[in-house]
């Protein structure tokens, strides 16, 4: 929606990386799909099916898209190799899905109908798209991504160049209807000042890149088309705002002051600490190797997320133990005397593993992931448990017991399974409080574990029964919903004072954290830790050295006593102002 203001046009959406960005708009327009009309640079890419191929024809068609697929490919992987973080892992799930089997299968199926080979690969394209929509949850956010490769796919069957995000001659905020992830991951945030797009959620992969990027990013911007191309646009990351044409005075002072806020950022360099002097463990999100020793060279005082899923997606048979070992070795490697928290694998749904018999689900956000792999080969954690205990032994020091969690734990029973199998190899058991199930029970959880970390992308979403993927519902999945808050709260009171006496470690590793005014919030509920992509953690930590922990308390009872997302965000940041 929006509406006018003495400012100019106001669009709301929902904010997802705070941060102001004041510069001309430059528009980037859905990605050209082959329309079945003639073109000059190539052949015609939509024909209608006409006599079907002979076998010579076929299989040179078949080997012309094993071709560009296989040039596309090479080309995200490349990109994903000079990545790191979300990027990389974006990057390289998309190389994945150009050389996914079944697609080429398809493509050849519709090349038997008669369509030139272009044509085919739309039309492969679009019956795995309705398969998608069909599906949804996170299966539709795909859809994004599989027009995007089928665009390259032809693009480069035509000779042409490959689509996405043109060069930007000069700074200033881009709009979209929706970015593909591959796209996202490229963009340079020495040009791109804002990201603003009409759909997405606050757990989309442009949501998370554009906050690993530190880009001031809005999402699901109903009405964005208002904003013409070129008009100068004052976006608000934080109030998820979008004013197009503004005063230029007011706008350039709000940019000037956001700047001198950055400044600050950029010379934080840790430990996070309060203004009273208290003392908060920051941790940051990674993906790899890689991306933890980019981390550690940094501020972060440890690992509090590291996803371990990028080293199976992109495999046809499972890692080894040794293959497995090493790489973790080089994680816990990068923090020798900090904290790191291993995920075990959160497969499944939008990253599902062809070796572990994942199929496709009508409803994957509620169907096998996480633990839930155990249904199908209890052994693959198993050795996940015994590579991760290996790297301990390898690193030593601190890292000789590493922490581990488990991700969709619902049940005590998977609890207490789940930490008996650490504790045989040594390790230090956590689950993740994500499902409702854990939040509201979560005082029969604690004997069982040595550390809670709530993941706030799959909490809220449970919770407002809203999928995360669904720009409709952006505003339901946004993690400021008080009912969200009051479920951290639970968990946090209940945690400071386990029934065997103990005080359990509760973290927040969502992308929640990554919000410095949320941030505040989390603490005033009792978080004891916090996570986050690298890059918001000097925005964070800047933040959090400006508030004392009673003013922490006063900001999340303001938050709590709120009705919605909006209201909430809204009444932390006046008395923040």
């Amino acid at each position: 929606m929006s509406q006018e203001s003495q400012t100019g046009q106001v669009i709301r959406g929902t904010g997802v990386v705070a941060g102001l960005a004041y510069g001309a708009a430059r528009w980037v327009g859905r990605t050209e799909q082959p329309d079945g009309t003639d073109s000059s640079d190539g052949p015609a890419v939509g024909a209608a099916p006409g006599t079907p191929p002979s076998e010579e024809q076929l299989e040179r068609d078949r080997e012309r898209f094993t071709a560009a697929a296989a040039t596309v490919a090479g080309r995200l992987d490349q990109r994903a190799s000079q990545s790191t973080g979300v990027s990389a892992e974006v990057l390289s799930a998309n190389a994945v899905l150009v050389r996914d089997r079944g697609w080429a299968k398809a493509v050849v199926k519709e090349l038997k109908k008669g369509l030139a080979v272009e044509a085919a690969t739309v039309a492969a394209t679009e019956t795995f798209v309705a398969m998608f929509a069909k599906v949804g949850g996170r299966q539709a956010e795909r859809i994004t991504d599989l027009r995007d490769i089928c665009a390259r796919v032809v693009a480069e069957l035509r000779g042409l160049p490959e689509p996405g995000i043109p060069e930007f001659d000069e700074p200033g905020v881009l709009l979209a209807d929706d970015l593909a992830p591959a796209d996202t991951a490229g963009l340079d945030p020495e040009k791109v000042l804002g990201i603003v797009t009409e759909h997405g959620g606050p757990t989309s992969h442009t949501a998370i890149i554009a906050r690993q990027l530190g880009i001031p990013c809005v999402v699901a911007a109903s009405g964005l088309t208002g904003a013409r191309d070129g008009a100068l646009v004052l976006v608000d990351g934080g109030a998820g705002t979008v004013t197009v044409d503004p005063h230029e005075g007011p706008a350039s002072a709000a940019a000037a002051a956001d700047k001198k806020l950055r400044t600050k950022a950029a010379g934080w360099s840790g430990p996070a600490v309060l203004a009273d002097g208290h003392p908060v463990r920051l941790l940051a999100n990674v993906q790899d190797a890689g991306s933890a020793e980019a981390a550690a060279a940094g501020p972060a005082g440890g690992i509090g997320l590291f996803r371990t899923e990028l080293a199976f997606l992109d495999r046809p048979t499972e890692p080894t133990p040794d293959e497995q070992a090493e790489l973790y070795a080089r994680v816990l490697g990068a923090f020798p005397d900090a904290r790191v928290v291993t995920r075990t694998l959160d497969a499944g749904s939008d990253k599902p593993l062809a070796f572990a018999g994942m199929t496709r689900e009508d409803n994957p956000a509620l169907g096998v992931r996480g633990i839930r792999v155990d249904l199908l080969d209890r052994g693959l954690v198993d050795r996940q448990l015994d590579a991760l205990a290996e790297a301990g032994r390898r690193v030593g020091g601190a890292q000789s017991a590493p922490w581990v969690m488990a991700p969709m734990i619902a049940t005590v029973d998977e609890a207490r399974d789940f930490s008996h199998r650490c504790r045989e190899r040594g390790l230090t058991p956590g689950i993740m409080v994500e499902v409702p199930s854990v939040a509201v029970t979560v005082d029969r959880f604690l004997p069982y574990v040595d550390f809670l970390s709530i993941g706030t992308n799959d909490l809220t979403q449970y919770v407002m029964a809203a999928d995360r993927m669904s720009s409709d519902l952006a505003a339901l999945t946004d993690p400021w919903q008080p009912a969200v808050l009051r479920l951290i709260r639970a968990v946090a009171e209940a945690a400071s004072s386990a029934p065997d006496g103990r005080t359990v470690p509760v973290g927040v590793c969502g992308e929640a954290a990554a919000d410095p005014n949320l941030a505040c919030v989390l603490l005033g509920l009792g978080v004891s830790s916090l996570s986050a992509a690298t890059a918001a953690l000097p925005f964070v930590g800047a933040a959090l050295a400006e508030v004392t922990l009673e003013e922490c308390r006063g900001l999340a009872a303001a938050a709590l006593d709120c009705d919605t997302a909006r209201e909430a965000r809204d009444a932390v940041l006046a008395r923040r102002a």
